[in-house]
């Protein structure tokens, strides 16, 4: 899949330039091809020094949360209704932490820390499964909550809103995490629809009426705030987070007697050999997008979309975060690339940026996850896990819209 998508970003790129060359009388535009390959290639090298330190920064302090017991806490939390929502996972299973533990690398926006985790737990959820090609339940579940993009920290979005020259990288933190409960809340939903799961049960909403309930009140604030308003709560929510959960487990690990600084060390060696494997992932995507835009070729696909777009008589400010929705359920790399690219030639604060920004956050990569999920343990019929994962995709992209016009205007 991934194969397909990177040869037809440099096909259509080729025909587009042959196009602008034979019948626009540009041959100026090879030029431009060959100058943005090395460009997004040194830019890939630039993200990639930022990403090293990201992944062992987070991975480092994730690993001194577990040796505390912080994930086995969330686990034996999460117990009772993991058990309704996954009714042949017995009681204490390593599933469960594993599952925990991916939620929570997911829920800190470290998409790739999460991978290997997510792919331990789906082994463990196989052992349990009793067919050896047709996805379970819990699987289905697992698989479609992940492909929800359970993203409460985005730190990889901020990191690369720094990378990009940023003033206030967190400006994007509330409308993710609005944007990141619609997709979550419509991949539940249509799971619990596929399988007949009693999300009435009073253990469930023991959970789920709370944080609904939470939620609500929060929007309610938040729709008395100016836009001005918006962004700085935005803002100081982000950083009083990020900065709180470090201070939190540090000092939970520090009282619980935790070698704090080695498990720290340990879990960033990590983060460093997760990160280095990333690099030419990054450079061959970079570089694709960037041939793509030098050759017109995508500004042309936009236009067509921004002219319908104004047709129908909508603002079109937001086509221009488009290219990042469109190919983020078929490759990471590629929706990174399109986000960053989107904030070099846009500018990281402009409006596109921040739509595309919040989509990055909003949406998981998903033929991705269910490719190298599924196909770790052999699972050749995943049933609904598909339609169930691209519906929260959906719910996610236009939610991200909708709340960034809500906030920035």
């Amino acid at each position: 899949m991934l194969n397909g998508l990177w040869l037809g970003f440099f096909l259509i790129a080729t025909v587009a330039a042959l196009a602008r060359w034979l019948l626009g009388g540009d041959p100026a535009v090879f030029a431009a091809l060959v100058e943005s390959l090395f460009a997004m290639a040194r830019l890939s090298v630039e993200v990639m020094v930022l990403l090293f330190g990201t992944l062992t920064l987070w991975l480092g302090f994730l690993r001194i949360a577990e040796k505390a017991g912080l994930v086995d806490l969330l686990a034996r939390l999460l117990g009772p209704l993991f058990r309704r929502l996954m009714p042949e996972v017995p009681p204490g299973h390593p599933a469960l932490g594993l599952i925990t533990l991916n939620f929570a690398a997911n829920g800190l926006g470290l998409d790739n820390a999460a991978t290997p985790i997510g792919l331990k737990a789906m082994r463990a959820l196989q052992e349990l499964n009793p067919s050896s090609t047709v996805a379970s339940n819990a699987q289905i579940l697992f698989l479609v909550l992940n492909a929800s993009s359970l993203t409460l920290l985005p730190v990889s979005i901020f990191m690369y809103r720094v990378q990009q020259g940023a003033e206030d990288p967190t400006l994007v933190f509330l409308p993710i995490l609005l944007a990141t409960s619609a997709s979550t809340l419509a991949g539940l939903l249509s799971v619990a629809l596929m399988q007949r799961l009693r999300l009435w049960d009073p253990v469930v909403l023991a959970y789920l009426i709370p944080g609904a309930l939470l939620l609500g009140a929060f929007m309610a604030l938040l729709a008395s705030l100016s836009a001005t308003a918006l962004a700085t709560l935005s803002s100081l929510l982000g950083n009083l987070t990020l900065f709180g959960l470090i201070v939190a487990f540090v000092g939970i690990g520090a009282l619980r007697k935790v070698p704090v600084y080695e498990s720290f060390v340990e879990g960033a060696r990590e983060g460093f050999d997760v990160a280095k494997s990333l690099l030419p992932y990054l450079v061959a995507m970079l570089c694709a997008v960037g041939v793509l835009r030098a050759s017109g070729a995508l500004e042309f696909g936009l236009d067509g979309i921004r002219w319908l777009v104004d047709v129908v008589g909508l603002d079109t400010r937001f086509v221009d975060a488009l290219p990042t929705a469109l190919v983020k359920p078929f490759s990471g790399s590629a929706a990174r690339a399109m986000l960053i690219e989107t904030m070099q030639n846009h500018g990281v604060d402009s409006f596109p940026a921040l739509v595309a920004a919040t989509v990055q956050g909003s949406t998981e990569t998903t033929f991705y996850v269910l490719a190298v999920y599924f196909g770790a343990v052999g699972i050749q019929r995943v049933r609904h896990a598909v339609g169930c994962a691209l519906l929260a995709d959906l719910a996610g992209v236009v939610a991200a819209i909708f709340v960034c016009y809500w906030f920035f205007g």
